[in-house]
């Protein structure tokens, strides 16, 4: 609104003008101050910490804006990369339920993979448009849906790693050009998508190429095949039109003057930093990325050695590990999964020792993958995209924050941890999950509508989890429930899918986050906790669920 004070009194329009003109030095004043640097809430223990973005690095460790050590704790899921344009699973499920159950797992960050081929197409599929949300994904572009997804995660506190996963949507290239396109066409890709996401505060950085592999080299100058220096015209290219975000490297295979490990996985082999680091224009936003899979997806020849899994320390740190340990850049593994969770496969015992790795040097990570579609790996979901591997879960959970249980009177919105590459990264054929023996057979118990089984799915010498299935066995949908059960020795550190309270000394009270309060007919939901084993008598009793 435009005023006009030409027929005010003279005081009268100084008056005005004075307060006009203080009025819009305090708006100024905000904006000033309150524009930089974005905040965002990505506590999983919902203790409100606030990360102050942008991100950068100082020696070995991620910060944010004031400095805060920064720790992302991830998981991948895929799907722009492959024919469909768009992240998997949304033929199953509501892409804001799905975001929603990523953070309510306790994750802070999502790597998300694309092709250049993907992202230059008009098309998406695989997207039901019928479920939920999904229909606003509907006449998109796949850079529309990227960037949907995106808004969406900033808006329930999720950070987003992009990763230029391929270049067409059908395989893993060796180098960062080929498959038809040149490295000006993966470059201005990049340069499109730091330029598209600048104010978009909540994007994080570039994950430059996903694993180089074969041909690529680093440290040797060849201008068609040195990834460390590809990845530094990428990198600086990048800084400068958008100098917030975080340029991360992968590694190669092969190909390094004087490696002193004969094997390594794609995009696993950064021993080439010592004598040839990557130089960016912006030294404090250099992270490096190595991959590592165990014997699930390719047995290699050192799973094999007599000091299996000893060996394994030593190889990590000559692999990555040391740009870390002599504090030249942070590590952010971008990739890391298996079926097996096990202490007695190949595979089950080097994913234990990764996590108590990633746990004592306090490392961020990527797991691979949210998707069970993954054939090599599988996914933190089971294949009806909706409930959560819990022996995964389990495991993971030591490198996530703890999850308080809060009493009914306070505000309580938790989440937990947990969890992994789908047919697209190095790799033959998976070998089969082992399933824990529940250590008590399922009970069921019915109340009219709703029918809950409750399963003890994995049991050690100090603690347990329960998963609790609640199916709709009527013909009409339930727009809302809750399920309580008694436990007495038994203290609650992380769950998911549902907020857990205490009332009481040994009743707790289960109620669906937003996404899962409907059940239509014949419809599952999924949830469950673990616990701290206080004596013998640990095990959920009276259990029940109505719908309200």
């Amino acid at each position: 609104m435009q005023v006009n004070y030409k027929n005010k009194p003279r005081t009268l329009r100084l008056h005005k003008r004075l307060l006009i003109f203080s009025l819009s030095l305090v708006v100024f004043l905000a904006i000033i101050f309150t524009k930089e640097p974005a905040s965002i809430q990505l506590d999983a223990a919902r203790a409100t910490t606030l990360i102050e973005l942008p991100l950068s690095t100082i020696g070995r460790t991620i910060v944010d804006a004031k400095g805060k050590v920064v720790l992302l704790r991830g998981v991948n899921w895929f799907g722009m990369e492959t024919d469909t344009h768009a992240p998997h699973g949304l033929w199953q499920r509501d892409y804001k339920e799905m975001l929603a159950q990523i953070k309510s797992l306790g994750y802070n960050v999502i790597r998300l993979p694309y092709s250049v081929a993907g992202l230059r197409s008009l098309n998406v599929s695989g997207i039901d448009f019928g479920i939920g949300s999904n229909q606003e994904l509907q006449g998109k572009t796949p850079l529309e849906v990227m960037d949907l997804v995106i808004q969406e995660a900033e808006r329930q506190g999720l950070l987003i790693l992009l990763d230029s996963h391929r270049l067409n949507d059908q395989q893993i290239p060796e180098l960062w050009y080929g498959d038809g396109f040149t490295e000006a066409d993966w470059i201005d890709t990049w340069i499109m998508l730091a330029t598209r996401y600048k104010n978009q505060t909540n994007v994080i950085g570039a994950d430059l190429k996903n694993e180089p592999y074969g041909k690529a080299s680093w440290g040797d100058n060849n201008i068609s095949t040195d990834w460390r220096l590809a990845a530094e015209r990428a990198g600086n290219a990048i800084l400068n039109v958008n100098p917030n975000w975080l340029i991360v490297v992968e590694g190669v295979e092969k190909n390094v003057p004087g490696q002193k490990l004969s094997q390594h996985w794609y995009g696993g082999n950064l021993e080439g930093v010592k004598n040839y680091p990557v130089r960016l224009s912006r030294s404090n936003k250099l992270v490096y990325s190595p991959h590592e899979y165990g014997a699930g997806v390719y047995n290699q020849p050192y799973f094999s050695d007599s000091n299996f899994p000893n060996n394994l320390i030593e190889r990590w740190q000559i692999g990555f590990n040391y740009i870390a340990s002599q504090n030249i850049a942070p590590i952010l593994i971008g990739e890391f999964g298996g079926r097996q969770v096990d202490l007695n496969s190949k595979e089950g015992i080097w994913q234990n020792e990764l996590v108590k790795y990633i746990q004592k040097n306090n490392l961020s990570f990527t797991y691979w993958s949210w998707n069970p579609n993954s054939s090599d790996t599988g996914g933190i979901l089971l294949d009806d995209w909706q409930s959560v591997d819990l022996p995964k879960q389990q495991l993971l959970s030591q490198l996530l924050p703890p999850v308080q249980v809060q009493p009914p009177d306070q505000l309580s919105n938790p989440p937990i941890s947990p969890t992994p590459t789908p047919s697209i990264s190095p790799t033959p054929t998976p070998s089969i999950s082992s399933t824990p023996t529940p250590s008590v057979s399922p009970s069921t118990t019915s109340a009219a509508q709703l029918k809950v089984t409750t399963e003890i799915s994995s049991n050690w010498e100090t603690g347990f989890c329960v998963s609790f299935k609640i199916t709709n066995q009527g013909n009409t949908k339930v727009n809302n429930w809750q399920l309580a059960f008694n436990m007495n020795q038994a203290k609650i550190n992380n769950f998911w899918n549902a907020d857990f309270k205490q009332q009481g000394a040994i009743q707790y009270v289960v109620t669906p986050l937003d996404w899962g309060k409907t059940i239509e007919p014949n419809q599952v939901r999924d949830t469950g906790f673990c616990a701290n084993k206080l004596g013998s008598d640990y095990q959920p009793q009276q259990t029940a669920a109505v719908s309200i």
